[in-house]
């Protein structure tokens, strides 16, 4: 715990509260990988779960709860984010909590309701500070729905109550915005996607606008699908702060509506005269249904790879430790690399950090604090075998000193024996004679 808060003082304060979570499981429970990951599986399956029971409510179909669900279950960005040790699936289950509590607050006045909606919404934005949008999504539905006196009060009370709490974590957090500065612009790529997004969201609240179809779930599910993104990329115009993960849980949105239409869709299918009959309704289940999975099996098995993520640690720990020879020496260009070893330092252990001053233990940072430019020269000079470990090719290169004096040691005074590339990154062995 002391190393925890001592971290947090100079970085990733943001994602303090989720820290926390995880040192209290893993004291509970030491099981690796498993109880890594474990709660990111609960919290996408307890996310679906709330997505059906919502559209059940919103719709009195079962057949809509059970499609809304699976949509988001099935949904490649969802899929990802089951699988990692990372808060973002947490978080879409807080707020998959908080939005069910706000559906039944919609036709009722109940102070201990939105005392839990409020504390379901700061503890998503605690692990995640973009989560408040929410409000802003759930803002627009309930002023939307025309609501009594009563709930207006507790609606501006909840929204305060989560604002003055979170404000704190925002203000020092702010201090610390140079742990995002690598996120870039959002390029062309962003905007289509977003675009595709809002239009088949647009396209599906306006088919369920229609007479006879639930207007709930539109009113509900299109601004918690469009509203937080759309804040995002229109602030990422000027501080760049997009991407996607950030905003997970607009899919809880978008797997609604998504889920809606597609029962009213097979409602209105079962008039065509090829599909009146049981056994051809049946049949036409099956092959959308057998269609689908089709086409959604690729993404699935791609995102349960190496290389559906944007580099393969376990790879290059093993890389490291096959190329590796004992007395030899690591160096980590650039610094931030570092943080390959964190997750499997057995296969570092007996490498001398020849620019490393003080490790991340005893600094309190994520990398570590690295020796001066002048001596880590100094050290580099003493070695006769080391393994780099860097981006890989084709990424711009770092232009603090300490990395300049990497490079330019290394191309002036070793030889490269070998050289292996992973996914993410690569391992390179040098060496001060030809003969490695």
């Amino acid at each position: 715990m002391p190393e925890i808060l001592d971290l947090l003082r100079d970085a990733d304060a943001v994602h303090g509260f989720y820290y926390l979570c995880m040192h209290f499981l893993f004291s509970a429970w030491e099981g690796g990988l498993v109880t890594l990951r474990l709660p990111s599986v609960v919290a996408t399956a307890l996310t679906a779960g709330l997505v059906g029971i919502i559209a059940l409510r919103l719709t009195a179909r079962p057949a809509a709860g059970l499609l809304s669900g699976l949509a988001f279950a099935v949904t490649p960005e969802v899929q990802m984010y089951a699988q990692e040790g990372r808060s973002y699936a947490m978080v879409s289950a807080l707020v998959a909590v908080s939005t069910y509590l706000f559906v039944t607050l919609l036709d009722r006045v109940s102070k201990i309701r939105w005392l839990v909606y409020a504390l379901a919404v700061l503890a998503a934005s605690l692990l995640h500070e973009f989560a408040v949008l929410t409000l802003l999504a759930h803002g627009i539905t309930f002023f939307r729905s025309q609501p009594p006196y009563a709930n207006r009060r507790y609606f501006a009370i909840s929204v305060g109550g989560v604002l003055v709490c979170l404000l704190p974590l925002v203000l020092f957090s702010v201090g610390q915005s140079g742990q995002v500065s690598w996120i870039g612009r959002p390029g062309l790529r962003e905007w289509f996607e977003i675009g595709g997004v809002a239009l088949v969201a647009l396209l599906c609240a306006v088919y369920l606008s229609r007479s006879g179809r639930p207007a709930a779930v539109p009113a509900l599910a299109l601004p918690l699908a469009v509203v937080p993104t759309a804040v995002l990329l229109m602030a990422a115009v000027y501080e760049h702060m997009y991407v996607d993960r950030y905003v997970l849980y607009t899919n809880i949105g978008f797997a609604l509506v998504i889920g809606t239409v597609l029962v009213f869709l097979a409602d209105h299918a079962k008039h065509l005269p090829f599909a009146r009959s049981p056994k051809a309704q049946s049949l036409s289940m099956i092959v959308l249904a057998v269609a689908f999975a089709a086409a959604i099996l690729p993404v699935s098995v791609h995102m349960r790879t190496p290389d559906s993520r944007k580099d393969n640690v376990t790879a290059i720990a093993a890389g490291v430790e096959e190329m590796s020879e004992q007395g030899d020496s690591i160096l980590f260009a650039p610094a931030r690399r570092r943080e390959w070893m964190l997750s499997y330092p057995d296969q570092f252990a007996g490498l001398a950090d020849v620019a490393l001053k003080d490790n991340p233990s005893a600094s309190g940072t994520l990398q570590g604090i690295e020796l001066s430019a002048p001596a880590i020269r100094q050290r580099l000079a003493r070695v006769e075998r080391i393994i780099v470990l860097s981006d890989p090719k084709g990424q711009p290169l770092d232009t603090t000193a300490q990395e300049a004096v990497k490079r330019e040691v290394l191309e002036r005074d070793f030889v490269e024996c070998r050289r292996e590339e992973f996914k993410g990154g690569q391992a390179t062995l040098y060496a001060r004679s030809a003969s490695c």
